[in-house]
């Protein structure tokens, strides 16, 4: 989950270095801390934010060569000494590192002649390398031999003092690497050196790269593989706040142009079909007995939403599962299951490890996505990107939309393959699916009522979300939304579970937001709603039905059949991020969270 960016080339390393970090913050924000090698190894470490970093760097130096790292703690709490760069007792290996080591322990013990000083599993990395280049041992050869001793889930970066090179490698952890003019880029995501350039390759589980100025190799099973070179077609704006005072707020706003990217040229509203460019063959999703999804967090309220409506559209059993929970079992036949990996980044650890278990069982996999070349994609079946652009705030916003939309084109497309879904309807849902960035483009206009009722009911002791069937993903969206960004204590629930326990929790002071729309079941919520007003409880409502004289707080649903509670969903985004404001809270980076949970 920690940011990893490095440089070697003909530009002086320390600027690119710091605004890689700062580009990264996002991925870690505990630590920070920059290794520059020009002969020898300066290493400057803080912890806390960037600026306390940029405090004690020099102003200049004469590097070309450079790496860094911001820090989400696992082993050891924040720090100077547990930050990384990590070194070696002789002080010319520099380490940097994502993920954990499981076996630390173990490897600290035999590293019994070497001085530690920090209480991380990163600090084994250099003292093995050292122990490995005390002889003629060449660096490759010499993080191959760390490499195959080390247990766990890790992405990690070396610079060592006299190579003028940059090692890396990798193993269920992201690097990406950057082809320039002015030299080489090394980085955990694209967006650090987006601005350097946008051609990148993507290292591979067991991968060994080492950059030089002008030149890059992969080492891969022993040999050397050449770099397979893709464009990002991303912008270097897109991953700034482009004016906004948060990127969390910017994002929000950005969902109806990022859901015109979600489906632009995959919809035909006339024959009432979609063009995925899938491989899955149409004999195979007509013997389809169960869908799996398997994500976590956000992703996982996404795959909720999409579990009903392929239930709905396509009228497949259609299964959720938290990846970290997730076992194939209960007698399923793999051959007729489809299990889908919904994940923003593409390497959440979690998700992969379900994946893989779908896999080994013999089930076809399937991965949406944000991101190109991530993990996951290479380790699937079949992927489908979401087309969001760059998300940096940590709390997802845009993404869970497109990706609800792009899992929605998936139902129809299996519905009209599996001959379960007439072109009449399929038309009408793509009509729908159209609909929806306008729709939200309503609610984002509307957004000085959210903020005024924000600021009235900020202080309340807890919120309760409700919704039913697409309401109720939706209500655990909005909950997390709340609590992840404000502290607020926040829960979503079922409507229809309130009287069997939450509503002991019904006060005055408890505000309870309600989705009251098409796909929600609205009629049999508002009796809920009626039972919370009668305890007293303010009542808000994302409604597009007429119903003024029953709620509190009114906010209007544009029409859109059943992606409404989507819509809906960005009323409770703009209360969140408003809550969250009118308190001061570090809207983009919460505490204890990072945007990419590269660790199980």
């Amino acid at each position: 989950m920690c940011g990893i960016i490095g440089y070697i080339g003909s530009q002086d390393a320390l600027p690119i270095v710091q605004t890689g970090l700062q580009n990264l913050d996002y991925r870690g924000y505990d630590s920070a801390g920059v290794a520059l090698d020009s002969g020898s190894i300066e290493v400057y470490k803080r912890e806390g934010k960037i600026d306390n970093l940029l405090d004690v760097v020099p102003e200049a130096s004469d590097a070309n060569c450079g790496i860094g790292h911001t820090r989400w703690s696992t082993h050891g709490p924040p720090s100077n000494a547990n930050s990384h760069p990590h070194t070696d007792c002789t002080g010319r290996i520099a380490v940097v590192h994502n993920g954990i080591i499981e076996n630390y322990d173990e490897l600290k013990a035999e590293l019994s002649g070497h001085t530690f000083t920090s209480g991380t599993d990163t600090e084994v990395i250099p003292h093995l390398l050292e122990d490995e280049l005390d002889g003629d041992t060449s660096p490759v050869e010499a993080i191959n031999a760390v490499v195959d001793r080390l247990d766990g889930s890790y992405a990690f970066v070396v610079t060592i003092a006299g190579t003028d090179a940059i090692l890396a490698a990798r193993e269920d952890s992201p690097l990406v690497i950057g082809h320039a003019d002015d030299g080489a880029y090394l980085a955990s995501d694209v967006t650090a050196f987006l601005g350097h350039t946008r051609d990148v390759s993507y290292l591979e589980d067991g991968d060994v790269a080492v950059l030089t100025d002008g030149d890059v190799e992969i080492h891969r099973g022993g040999c050397p593989v050449e770099p397979t070179v893709e464009t990002i077609d991303w912008e270097a704006d897109a991953a700034e706040k482009g004016g906004y005072e948060h990127y969390m707020l910017k994002e929000i706003h950005e969902q109806p142009q990022a859901l015109r990217q979600t489906i632009s040229g995959r919809l035909d509203t006339d024959i009432g079909d979609v063009d995925l460019n899938l491989n899955i063959p149409e004999e195979y999703l007509q013997s389809l007995e169960e869908v799996q999804f398997v994500a976590c967090g956000t992703s996982y309220y996404a795959g909720e939403y999409a579990a009903r409506l392929f239930e709905k559209i396509a009228d497949v059993r259609a299964t959720v599962s938290l990846a970290s929970e997730y076992m194939f079992d209960g007698g399923r036949d793999p051959s007729r299951t489809l299990t889908i990996a919904v994940t923003q980044s593409g390497e959440t650890a979690d998700t992969l490890s379900a994946i893989r278990t779908a896999a080994e069982a013999g089930a076809r996999t399937l991965a949406v996505t944000n991101t190109l070349g991530s993990t996951v994609t290479r380790e699937v079946d079949d992927s489908m990107y979401i087309r969001a652009g760059p998300e940096i705030g940590v709390a997802a916003t845009k993404t869970f939309a497109s990706q609800v939309i792009t899992l929605a084109m998936l139902s129809v497309y299996t519905g009209k393959r599996c001959g379960s879904l007439s072109g009449g309807r399929a038309s009408t849902l793509l009509e729908n699916m159209r609909a929806v960035p306008g729709a939200i483009q309503q609610v984002l206009d509307r957004e000085q009522q959210v903020k005024a009722v924000a600021e009235e009911y900020a202080d309340s002791d807890a919120f309760f979300f409700i919704g039913r069937d697409l309401g109720y993903p939706v209500a655990l969206e909005g909950a997390l939304k709340l609590k992840e960004i404000s502290y607020d204590h926040a829960e979503g629930f079922a409507s229809g579970e309130l009287k069997h326990g939450p509503l002991a929790l019904v006060t005055e002071t408890t505000p309870v937001l309600a989705v009251l729309t098409e796909g929600s079941r609205s009629e049999k919520t508002l009796n809920n709603v009626k039972e919370v007003q009668a305890r007293g409880a303010p009542v808000i409502v994302a409604s597009s039905m007429e119903n003024e004289k029953f709620v509190d707080e009114l906010f209007k649903v544009p029409s859109a059949g059943l992606f409404e509670p989507l819509v809906a969903n960005v009323y409770w985004q703009l209360f969140a991020y408003h809550v969250a404001d009118s308190k001061g809270r570090p809207i983009d980076k919460p505490r204890n969270l990072a945007k990419s949970v590269t660790v199980e």
